[in-house]
């Protein structure tokens, strides 16, 4: 059974439209008229249309932030990904920790990233959930009031590099240097920043799992199904990913099914500061990325050897390879 742990009224958040201006070397952005509600910021996330992916001005629905956060857990690197059902466009896909900026945080999008991490991304152990740091600064505990959070040994989080095209917010840029896409379909800005979180290495039989608010009636809900982690980790290799998917479960790693699979758009294409796409199929992105499906043992590999040489004798050449 599903364990709710916070309700929130949708109707107290508020977020602002910006105005947008790309060049090659650069984005800004300000806000532009009246605070609006959630329900409000749906309504004009509507498909918009630009000619040069380089250089252009527009005015979007809002501001969106993610987190490309690598998670070093055990000497290895990965990335975190979590499995959302996307109400207001009708799919389920894995994306990255994301959430809606709120208007009293646009100059800053950072902090929004780093309480979406707190909320989204939760490790617990045998003694309790784990608590959080960036750099000298505690992470929220949002569900404080029904979990039991250890302060005792927090994860880090630490920035890693920047993108290279700076992002400002008026005439401010923004620290940590976020990567930035204008997203068509939904009329939206959107920063990814890339984010390390080390597990203590005291942290043992470590379990992951993923919170979402959903939209129930007219409360948002934050639930957790222990049964449906939905929070699945890519492995890294110098850096760069490998075409796998497990979860994590008292310190054990279970390969997650890609059968299906589409990614959110942050994985799709990007062309200048566009982004056009909705999702990206797994095995499209793999290709993208020039990675190859990681291969299954198929029932012929896990034959034992005198079962192989009999299957030889009956069809030869079969059992080879």
């Amino acid at each position: 059974m599903p364990r709710t742990l916070i309700r929130k009224n949708p109707s107290n958040f508020k977020t602002l439209p910006l105005y947008v201006e790309a060049t090659p070397e650069g984005l800004s952005y300000q806000s532009v008229g009246m605070p609006l509600n959630f329900s409000q910021t749906l309504q004009r996330r509507r498909p918009v249309t630009v000619t040069n992916p380089e250089h252009f001005a527009l005015e979007l629905a809002n501001l969106g932030v993610s987190v490309r956060l690598t998670l070093h857990w055990q000497g290895r690197d990965y990335w975190v990904l979590v499995r959302q059902r996307r109400q207001d466009r009708g799919d389920v896909v894995l994306k990255l920790i994301s959430g809606y900026v709120p208007a009293h945080e646009l100059n800053l999008p950072l902090h929004t990233a780093i309480q979406e991490i707190a909320e989204e991304c939760l490790l617990e152990t045998p003694e309790g959930w784990l608590g959080g740091r960036f750099n000298d600064t505690w992470l929220p505990a949002p569900y404080a009031s029904a979990l039991h959070y250890r302060e005792a040994m927090p994860f880090r989080l630490t920035p890693e590099s920047g993108a290279a095209r700076p992002v400002r917010c008026a005439n401010l840029p923004l620290i940590e240097r976020p990567r930035a896409y204008v997203h068509l379909p939904t009329a939206s800005l959107q920063l990814i920043y890339d984010l390390r979180l080390d597990v203590p290495k005291q942290a043992l039989s470590l379990s992951l799992f993923h919170v979402d608010e959903r939209l129930e009636g007219d409360q948002l809900v934050a639930r957790l199904d222990r049964k449906r982690p939905d929070l699945y980790l890519m492995p890294l290799e110098n850096g760069q990913p490998l075409p796998q998917l497990f979860t994590l479960k008292k310190d054990q790693l279970y390969p997650a099914s890609t059968r299906g699979l589409y990614l959110a758009e942050s994985f799709a294409r990007q062309e200048g500061w566009l982004v056009r796409d909705e999702r990206i199929r797994w095995k499209d992105w793999l290709v993208q990325q020039g990675l190859s499906p990681a291969q299954t043992p198929s029932g012929l590999s896990r034959l034992t050897g005198k079962a192989r040489q009999l299957l030889k004798k009956m069809v030869p050449g079969k059992a080879g390879g």
